[in-house]
């Protein structure tokens, strides 16, 4: 039906035209929800991006630029003073004013909301005039403006009108109007939503700017197998493919009217344990916590070996890392980037001496549709850790159930696989999620519960030093104390890699952002 459609349309000129301006994409998992504030995940994030705006974006160089703030100053240098642009309107006619700024920094606050972190040093906000805001930190913070270029406006009348107010807990599986509805000032407007199959956007008449874009229409498709995907972009049937196997990248590069685009992602891939619970939830050992012991968490890191992930089940495309940041970051240098040495037979003396001789056995939890071939990662682990007796039960599951079950305020995980993105490009902010001791705004992301009271201090001090010699020296430490701790185990930094028609032109960066603003369609 779908294909007769089309064939009519090419019946007309003008038709073809329209058609020309709408871009079919697809992807092996969903957004999940369309609260920009529900879950600080990159593809939620990236997709809500295009009908939420923040006060300053990121341009196609990653560098920051004014969004809905025309400009701002640090009148001293714990304020920053925003000036908002005028004549700015979301979808549904209301003037975007100061009100929605204040509104927005008190609701990614709320319960509920998986963003606190991006105000975290945030004091208060205060509202001047309506087209003016002020932001007043805790304390001197240079990378404010950097860390707040993921963070969506909302408009406070459209979030009163529909009793949606704070974010719906995903974690709980609730929903409220946000969820499923959206409006924004964006360049973008939402008009349809099918969880799990399809999401539509068409292009708002209304926006603010200049659109460098010709996309009429933006139908997002959900298919999750991998080989069904890549046959519905050699068919034409779809235009661009933001998941792609890693196994079938030479097939797309090989087969005409398609192309590949490809490049290094900020992304880090990691193993966490379970570092807090006296006794672990998904574990056979009874009494204790294996994972407490460094001795336990170091076995585990030298029985991977992440060379062997990188050639077989990454097929070439990551860079094995002793860091859980990489190239790109700020803070970032290859002297410090040292993993420990592969030794399963090291692995097995360490679990004698932590007293597990014969081994343990623990669930390990796994997202299939989040990251690149992450099942699968995760069951070449499963295989390797077998070698060293540690039993793992791998339970693998869409990344809707996965982060409900494993992120906060729940932690209901004792070993697991995840990825992080700096946003703000920068270690310190690995450091403040991943690593901080957790207090309901540090260390939100930090699912195990590591704590390191001198790894708290540094990340205080670098949060604050202007010497770029003295804060790379505090982050070197840092390294350093994480590698000795065996914190995390890294394993990667993915590479993007997405699948176009030969006729679409997108604009791709570290962040894996795709930004439908900077899209265009040929004719063919």
């Amino acid at each position: 039906m779908r294909r007769l459609a089309l064939a009519a349309a090419l019946l007309c000129g003008t038709a073809l035209s329209v058609q020309a301006q709408v871009l079919r994409w697809a992807n092996d998992g969903d957004v999940n929800s369309m609260d920009p504030y529900t879950r600080q995940e990159t593809f939620l994030l990236a997709f809500n991006s295009h009908i939420y705006e923040p006060l300053v974006r990121r341009d196609r160089n990653m560098n920051p630029e004014p969004a809905l703030a025309e400009r701002w100053e640090q009148p001293s240098p714990t304020v920053w003073r925003f000036h908002l642009r005028r004549g700015v309107k979301f979808t549904d006619g209301t003037p975007f004013t100061a009100d929605d700024v204040v509104f927005s920094a008190e609701r990614v606050r709320a319960p509920g909301s998986n963003m606190q972190s991006v105000l975290a040093t945030v004091k208060e906000v205060r509202k001047i005039d309506d087209h003016t805001v002020e932001f007043e930190t805790t304390r001197p913070d240079p990378i404010f403006i950097l860390g707040i270029t993921n963070w969506g406006i909302m408009s406070r009348a459209w979030a009163e009108q529909h009793n949606a107010t704070r974010p719906a807990d995903l974690t709980t599986r609730e929903e409220n109007f946000a969820t499923r509805n959206a409006m924004g000032t964006g360049p973008f407007r939402l008009v349809l939503r099918e969880p799990d199959r399809r999401t539509v956007l068409e292009r708002n008449p209304d926006w603010w700017d200049t659109p460098n874009h010709n996309i009429e229409r933006a139908e997002l498709n959900i298919i999750a197998n991998d080989a069904t995907r890549v046959a519905a972009l050699l068919s034409g049937e779809i235009d661009f493919v933001y998941t792609v196997p890693p196994q079938d990248v030479e097939r797309i590069r090989r087969s005409p009217g398609t192309t590949i685009i490809q490049g290094p992602e900020l992304r880090t891939i990691y193993l966490g344990f379970d570092q807090m619970r006296p006794e672990l939830l998904k574990s056979d050992v009874r009494g204790r916590n294996p994972f407490q012991d460094v001795r336990v968490r170091r076995a585990i890191y030298q029985a991977i070996d992440v060379q062997a992930i990188h050639r077989t089940v990454m097929r070439g495309q990551s860079r094995p890392t002793g860091l859980l940041w990489g190239p790109g970051v700020n803070g970032f240098r290859e002297e410090d980037d040292r993993r420990l040495p592969l030794d399963p037979e090291a692995s097995r003396r360490l679990l004698a001496e932590a007293g597990f001789p014969n081994g343990f056995g623990v669930t390990m939890d796994c997202p299939n549709d989040r990251y690149v071939n992450d099942e699968a990662i995760c069951t070449a682990i499963v295989a390797m850790l077998a070698r060293i007796g540690v039993r793992v039960n791998l339970v693998a599951q869409t990344r809707a159930r996965y982060f409900a079950e494993i992120n906060a305020p729940r932690y209901n995980t004792s070993f697991y696989l995840l990825g992080w993105t700096p946003a703000t490009q920068d270690a310190h902010n690995v450091l403040f999620n991943l690593l901080g001791t957790r207090d309901g705004t540090r260390g939100v992301f930090n699912n195990g519960g590591y704590s390191n009271p001198e790894l708290d201090a540094l990340t205080d001090r670098i949060a604050v030093e202007s010497d770029p010699a003295e804060r790379q020296a505090m982050i070197s430490r840092a390294a350093e104390i994480i590698r000795e701790d065996v914190a995390y185990v890294p394993l990667h930094q993915q590479q993007i890699v997405w699948a176009a028609r030969s006729n679409v032109e997108i604009v791709q960066t570290a962040d894996n952002y795709i930004q439908l603003r900077h899209a265009r369609i040929r004719p063919r």
